[in-house]
């Protein structure tokens, strides 16, 4: 009876099998002409002949970086997961931390990937791959030729860099269009994880346009292809084999994949690349603004029929809005024609830009819009921002708040001008009775107006000083002690 069953089921799954079509072409029209496509097998993508002509292109990427031991810096330090690589002679992505020895200068290594999109040597990869001082970058090419590297030029806001190899007639990568790709796709990688080289994972386009916290300037693809340490810069591909990405994060729990990652669109990629190769660095325009999107809550006060634009909290003076004629509690609903639906849609729409172009704001004020013309400045350089946001980090270290400006709808609600609306808090402000929701008015006195005069009022006060604060209608006093 059992051999009888068995044999049936044998039979219906040849069936089957016959009946599926042994390989279809693919169907996209994106870039068909003359990429190497993957194509259909069995209803779903055979990736074979699609990575043997793109793999040329692609780059293993180590960083030798001398570092002074602190003696608590290795981030391996007690880590099972790294004993157990260990243990049975897996590659570790940072093979470079030997026991600590404080005081005693030492090479920190690290891993990436890259790919070549110019044949006289220009590779793209991650500015976290190659950044920090004191490196020694090295790219390995698939056929075991090795070469030190030139770090060209790297951009941290969008975690872009481009290196730079002294060799000819290199195979390159064909670039494709993330615009036309479509969520449900399917796309592949190709990289080193764990310092596995020229490793191919493959998976479908979970979602575009991601927005990051922190990450304004890049609208990333989320994908559910595997990534891990040692993917970081390396190509994402479509189906007809070409770049759309670059594979740059991983949301995880573990350090390792858990099925959500994100790649940043080539074409942002390029651009970045092309400013870094001609000029070293990367311009963008500023516009001068502190900026929060609409809700749906807020819309209906400004006259709006839905929620849509970037609401203008706050006008920096002398900036390029300022001298435009804008004002907190305008709503930014187009620039230059293109509409913008979130706040973070205007950072990337500005910062496209280049310092001193002329741009028109179509603005939405007093329930009509309004044409404003701006001249735009230039966005202050990545090492200035970093120690803004330095300091900024230095004062929530010492206070636990998360801060931003009253807009002036809300400022005209609680009748006052300035403040600051208590965002998040932990450490000393909880401690001390703060909590999310208050606007703090005054230290010691003195009004507050910006995050940034807040610290240096926190920087002058010293360790003891008092906050000013409206909890609903109520305002009273809290003290504040620093440890």
């Amino acid at each position: 009876m059992r051999k009888n069953i068995f044999a049936a089921a044998a039979a219906l799954a040849l069936v089957l099998a016959a009946c599926l079509p042994e390989e279809v072409p693919v169907l996209s029209k994106a870039h068909a002409d003359n990429a190497p496509a993957a194509a259909i097998r069995h209803g779903l993508p055979d990736f074979a002949d699609l990575v043997e002509k793109v793999s040329p292109a692609v780059v293993n990427i180590s960083v030798d970086q001398t570092i002074q031991s602190g003696g608590d810096d290795n981030p391996l330090a007690g880590d099972p997961f790294f004993d157990f690589l260990r243990r049975f002679g897996v590659p570790s992505p940072y093979p470079g931390f030997p026991p600590n020895h404080p005081g005693v200068p030492r090479t920190k290594q690290g891993i990436g990937s890259g790919f070549i999109v110019s044949n006289d040597g220009y590779v793209l990869t991650n500015a976290h791959v190659v950044g920090g001082s004191n490196v020694e970058v090295t790219v390995k090419l698939s056929d075991k030729r090795e070469f030190k590297a030139k770090v060209i030029g790297i951009d941290r806001r969008t975690d872009v860099a481009v290196v730079k190899i002294d060799a000819k007639d290199l195979p390159v990568v064909a670039i494709g269009d993330p615009n036309s790709s479509r969520v449900g796709e399917w796309v592949a990688a190709i990289g080193s994880p764990f310092g596995f080289e020229h490793s191919v994972t493959a998976g479908i386009i979970s979602a575009k346009a991601r927005r990051l916290p922190d990450e304004n300037y890049v609208p990333f693809i989320q994908t559910d292809v595997a990534i891990n340490p040692g993917n970081s810069g390396g190509p994402l591909f479509d189906l007809n084999g070409r770049v759309i990405g670059i594979n740059s994060q991983i949301y995880s729990r573990s350090g390792g994949f858990m099925g959500i990652s994100f790649a940043i669109p080539i074409d942002v990629a390029m651009k970045v690349k092309d400013q870094l190769v001609q000029h070293g660095r990367v311009q963008r325009g500023r516009l001068g603004v502190y900026i929060q999107d609409m809700s749906p809550e807020l819309a209906p006060s400004f006259g709006l029929k839905a929620p849509r634009g970037a609401l203008v909290a706050q006008v920096e003076p002398n900036s390029a809005a300022a001298r435009a004629g804008m004002k907190p509690g305008d709503i930014v609903l187009k620039v230059d024609g293109k509409e913008i639906n979130e706040s973070n849609e205007l950072q990337r729409a500005i910062g496209d830009k280049q310092p001193g172009n002329k741009i028109k704001l179509e603005i939405w004020r007093d329930g009509k819009s309004r044409e404003l013309t701006a001249v735009l400045d230039e966005l202050p350089s990545e090492e200035a921002a970093q120690s803004a946001s330095g300091q900024g980090k230095k004062m929530r270290d010492k206070l636990g708040l998360s801060l931003r400006p009253l807009d002036s709808r809300e400022a005209a609600q609680l009748g006052v001008t300035g403040g600051l609306l208590i965002e998040g808090v932990s450490g000393q402000a909880a401690r001390a009775g703060l909590r999310g929701g208050d606007v703090i008015l005054s230290l010691n006195n003195q009004p507050v107006t910006s995050p940034a005069q807040f610290q240096q009022l926190v920087e002058k006060a010293g360790k003891r000083f008092a906050l000013l604060i409206q909890r609903g209608d109520a305002r009273l006093f809290v003290p504040l002690k620093l440890d």
